[in-house]
């Protein structure tokens, strides 16, 4: 167990998760919920059992004597996870990105890292140890990190808005809003208590053989088939509004050009799988670095938030879309980058006390 080499996969899953929709953003003449599906049967599906086989031993023996309540409960809480996801879009459409990000993502983890601990009655012991507190100290700095970083994007956006823009929230709703918010920030911290479900299959893993760092790819199998099952849901309930299945084997639909022109399978196919992968990836290396956490196992998922905004930012700055905020945002979010990278370390720093 080594916490900081730990803090390290935790940056490698937040990077891979800020980049997926680099390559979904390429994707030409096909609508949302065609792209999103695509890319999702490579996310939930392909790579968690692909990478998991690869990577363990055993793994249909050993979720064939996983009891039946762990694997319900893994399911169900990425089935609750996906929820949160679909909902997060219209969290920014009522509060708008400042308010919106700073309550449903600031939730996210609140629910996604407290929640096992107090589930489970252990927080308090923790908080007592010095090493627990600095842990605590890391997750504080974080939620005030993501609150930074919303309001510099919010700034952002209202410099960079057209002279008759007013700035304002066309849909603004503050009750239902916060609602949304709500819902979308506790259903999203799901995941994290659908990998603490986890556990008897991570134990039934280690006593196949498979070396610990790779010992909760087999529960990935499990919870994302949950959200890949919410997910396919709203898929189809769009696919038969918009009638875009057609989409699937070129057929132009609602997202063609104004020529009525074709998508291009190979290049669209492609694009979903790299984009898929990649998101996969961000649990991929999720799991290995909460296998070096120790018994702060639940600070993870404040790392896997700080580093997806971290690296979400910076590659707005590689892609030109704070190139026109004043030097007062910028230096905003900065602060708000330091506070992240700052966080991440103490948390680390709190793990490796713990040792």
């Amino acid at each position: 167990m080594n916490p900081l080499i730990g803090v390290v996969f935790h940056w490698l899953g937040g990077l891979s998760s800020a980049s997926f929709y680099v390559p979904y953003k390429r994707i030409k003449r096909w609508s949302w919920e065609i792209f999103w599906l695509a890319g999702g049967v490579f996310s939930w599906l392909i790579a968690p059992w692909l990478f998991a086989s690869l990577k363990t031993h055993d793994l249909v023996g050993v979720l064939a004597d996983t009891p039946q309540h762990t694997l319900f409960w893994c399911w169900f809480w990425g089935a609750a996870w996906g929820f949160g996801g679909l909902t997060f879009g219209l969290t920014m459409r009522y509060l708008g990105l400042s308010l919106g990000m700073a309550v449903a993502l600031g939730l996210t983890t609140v629910i996604g890292t407290l929640g096992p601990p107090i589930f489970h009655g252990t927080l308090l012991d923790l908080a007592a140890t010095a090493s627990g507190k600095v842990t605590l100290l890391g997750i504080l700095v974080t939620l005030v990190g993501i609150v930074v970083v919303a309001r510099a994007g919010h700034a952002k956006d209202q410099e960079l808005q057209d002279s008759h823009a007013t700035g304002a929230i066309a849909e603004f709703d503050l009750k239902r809003g916060l609602a949304v918010a709500v819902f979308s920030g506790v259903m999203s911290g799901c995941f994290a208590w659908g990998l603490d479900a986890g556990q008897p299959i991570r134990d039934l893993t280690l006593k196949a053989g498979t070396e610990p760092l790779s010992q909760g790819l087999p529960v990935l199998c499990v919870v994302l088939l949950g959200g890949f099952t919410t997910n396919l849901i709203w898929c189809l309930y769009l696919i038969l509004k918009n009638r875009s299945a057609g989409e699937f084997i070129g057929r132009p639909g609602p997202a063609a050009d104004a020529d009525g022109a074709p998508p291009n399978l190979l290049a669209n196919y492609s694009l979903a799988a790299l984009g898929g992968i990649l998101w996969y990836f961000q649990f991929f290396f999720y799991t290995m670095g909460e296998s070096q956490m120790g018994k702060y196992g639940f600070s993870s998922w404040t790392l896997h938030m700080a580093s997806i905004i971290l690296f979400s930012t910076l590659w707005g700055f590689a892609l030109k879309e704070w190139a026109g905020a004043s030097a007062r945002t910028r230096l905003r979010v900065w602060l708000g980058i330091t506070l992240l990278v700052g966080s991440t370390v103490i948390i680390g720093v709190g793990n490796f006390l713990a040792r």
